[in-house]
């Protein structure tokens, strides 16, 4: 056996090095699994086994932290604000849920047994050029979603200021209307970052406590809302049967369509699940989510559902997002004293889901595509700024009906993404990977997979034309057949492209890429650097000392 000591004066040496002023090249870091000529970065490898930690709870307490937010409670409530019965709305978000759980669970998997993340998984199915589409796609979305949850905390902010100076609620407006936002709104926007601007940067393992904070304030806050508007509709009212504002035919398509955008809400994590399964303890550990999904996601949406209903009672019209329900709560000071915490509650409730899921995914794919220049802190500052200020998110939720078309356009890129995906690894290649081989441009699984490409350009073209008329239906008209495949884009592209997928490696199966049994990405080094070589290198680490490599001479 031959043992290699490397002291940590040596690493910081090097790193120190390479690190010359004006140049955002970061240090190289050394794989476990990349060939010496391919620049990776640590992240990016397997999960050597004393960082998988994740148990069966830490899903279900994961999903807890995702899944309460103001997002998912306006998701069923924007159905009932769109015409649809409460009853509907509940069937469509257990639909949804469901939906969403099936391909979480099954994409999970390859994390789980793999220990890899998804920008590494997804070069087995698209090839390692191609891949980058999926990463892109994927990264675009955090982004929005980014923006959209800053847009919700945004609210929360404006509420909390109002529950303390009450006459903040009489800022004077000097923006133009164009700009979709008023003075007061853009206020609460930037004080917003300003309190979650410093969270971005503590690393995952030091939030813990955080997401407990989240976890024991948000069930009160969320079912004491709930309770509250149904106590002030009164005993009387029967929200679950009061009957929809459409029916027939136009019933059925906004029941469908409904139902894609609220699955399209989380359809990314389908497509990235394994970013977060790599950490399993156990293979099988993402299991949990298959129950727990539903379970949280049916349940607040049923309090926004059951507030939606109570809200046209009591205020006239269906208040689709809880802060909303806060905003009439100003006028006392019992009134303002719940409006404050609740409002602290939910600007809790989207920090804790912006980093987790947004933040954390977009630096996690940024830095696969681009690790010789970015790394986790430096993807959290590009999150920051293209997500939560060029792309405009408080444009997006200026109405129910347009958070649902945005959720919409979600679908229309991650289905296939997962679908393809879930049929790579169960399938086509019967969860059988090379992983050494996913780190080598030049390795078994190519630079492009013609199969994936097929598949992908035939099933989003079709649902171009529907996205264009969602988002612009006054500008873009298209026939009623193309109209009605777009509101059940989720489906079709998730079946279709498994279908396609399947037929095409039948035909022209890819001989190489079919072998016996898994070849693990077992890591050879175990490397522990200290927090000052962690901010310059990488988003590794602990503290303290040596490298040890051994290797069978």
């Amino acid at each position: 056996m031959v043992q290699i000591h490397i002291s940590v004066s040596s690493v910081k040496g090097k790193l120190r090095s390479r690190s010359r002023p004006g140049d955002w090249t970061l240090p190289k870091q050394t794989s476990s699994v990349a060939p010496p000529n391919v620049w990776s970065n640590a992240d990016q490898d397997p999960v050597p086994p004393e960082r998988r930690t994740w148990t069966a709870w830490t899903f279900v307490l994961y999903w807890f932290s995702d899944l309460v937010t103001v997002s998912t409670w306006s998701q069923g409530s924007s159905v009932v604000a769109a015409g649809l019965s409460a009853t509907d709305a509940v069937l469509i978000c257990l639909v949804a849920s469901l939906c969403n759980a099936l391909p979480i669970c099954l994409n999970g998997a390859i994390g789980s047994n793999l220990h890899i993340p998804f920008p590494i998984a997804a070069r087995a199915a698209y090839g390692y050029w191609l891949s980058y589409f999926a990463v892109v796609s994927r990264a675009i979305l955090a982004l929005f979603w980014f923006g959209v949850n800053s847009a919700a905390g945004g609210l929360a902010m404006t509420q909390i200021i109002k529950s303390i100076w009450p006459s903040y609620e009489h800022l004077p407006n000097h923006l133009p209307a164009s700009a979709g936002i008023t003075t007061q709104g853009m206020v609460s926007y930037l004080l917003y970052h300003l309190v979650q601007l410093p969270f971005l940067f503590v690393p995952m393992h030091k939030l813990q406590k955080m997401f407990l904070a989240k976890a024991i304030i948000m069930p009160p806050v969320a079912i004491g809302m709930c309770a509250w508007i149904a106590v002030q509709a009164g005993s009387n009212t029967n929200f679950f049967d009061a009957p929809s504002k459409v029916s027939g035919t136009a019933k059925a398509w906004l029941w469908l369509g409904s139902m894609t955008s609220v699955t399209g809400s989380y359809s990314t994590l389908a497509v990235n699940i394994p970013d977060f399964s790599r950490f399993s303890k156990t293979p099988g550990a993402q299991i949990w989510q298959m129950p727990f999904i539903p379970i949280f996601k049916v349940a607040i949406s049923a309090c926004g559902i059951i507030a939606a209903s109570a809200s046209s009672k009591v205020y006239g019209t269906a208040l689709w997002n809880p802060l909303l329900i806060i905003d009439h709560w100003h006028g006392s000071s019992g009134g303002r004293a719940a409006a404050f915490f609740c409002s602290v509650g939910w600007c809790l409730a989207q920090i804790c889901l912006n980093i987790s899921a947004n933040s954390l995914s977009f630096s996690n794919d940024v830095t696969s595509m681009l690790p010789r220049y970015i790394n986790i802190r430096r993807g959290s500052v590009i999150c920051f700024l293209l997500g939560g200020w060029a792309f405009c998110p408080w444009l997006i939720l200026q109405s129910g009906q347009t958070f649902l078309n945005f959720m919409s356009a979600y679908a229309i890129f991650m289905a296939p993404l997962a679908g393809l995906l879930f049929c790579d690894y169960w399938i086509v290649k019967k969860r059988k990977y090379d992983v050494p081989a996913l780190y080598n441009p030049n390795g078994i699984y190519g630079k492009c997979n013609w199969r994936s490409l097929i598949v992908l350009v035939g099933t989003i073209v079709p649902l171009l034309p529907g996205l264009a008329h969602k988002v612009t239906p006054k500008s873009v008209q298209i026939p009623s057949g193309l109209a009605n495949l777009f509101a059940i884009n989720w489906l079709y592209g998730f079946v279709l492209s498994i279908g396609l997928y399947v037929v095409l490696n039948l035909i022209w199966p890819h001989h190489q890429t079919i072998i016996s049994h898994t070849v693990h990405g077992t890591p050879v080094a175990a490397i522990e650097v200290d927090e000052e070589a962690s901010i310059a290198g990488g988003s590794l680490g602990e503290k303290n000392v040596t490298a040890t490599t051994e290797r069978a001479k």
